[in-house]
Formats: C-alpha cells, structure tokens, sequence
C-alpha cells in the first residue's frame, strides 16, 4: 500500500484495488477526508475535494506515482 503525504494530505491507494482507480485521502491527524477518482479527479460518493488536493493527484499522476 504505497502512502504520499503532501501539504496536509496522506494519499494512500491499493495496488488492484476495486474500480474506479482511487485513492484515500486522509487529513494531517489520520481522519479519512473522503477517495477522490484519480482518472476523473473528482470525488467518489458526493465528496468535493478541493483545488489543492486535485493539484497534488495530478502531481502523483504526473510523476508516475499514481
């Protein structure tokens, strides 16, 4: 289970886990904030994520991490 931590955030994802491709997003103090839809960068079940929590996916994404 791979885990980023960048401003403010723990990323963590599941190698083959369910789709859609995802990730856990947690706050500084461990508390799920919500799983965010890596290929579509929106939130999974209502969830809004906001501007700097998309920026960071899209970092992972581009460095090849996600």
């Amino acid at each position: 289970m791979p885990r980023v931590r960048r401003y403010g955030y723990v990323i963590e994802w599941f190698v083959g886990d369910h789709v859609p491709r995802h990730v856990h997003v947690y706050d500084s103090k461990g508390r799920l904030v919500g799983r965010l839809d890596v290929d579509r960068m929106t939130g999974i079940e209502g969830w809004m994520p906001d501007r700097k929590l998309v920026k960071l996916a899209q970092e992972l994404r581009d460095e090849g991490q996600l």
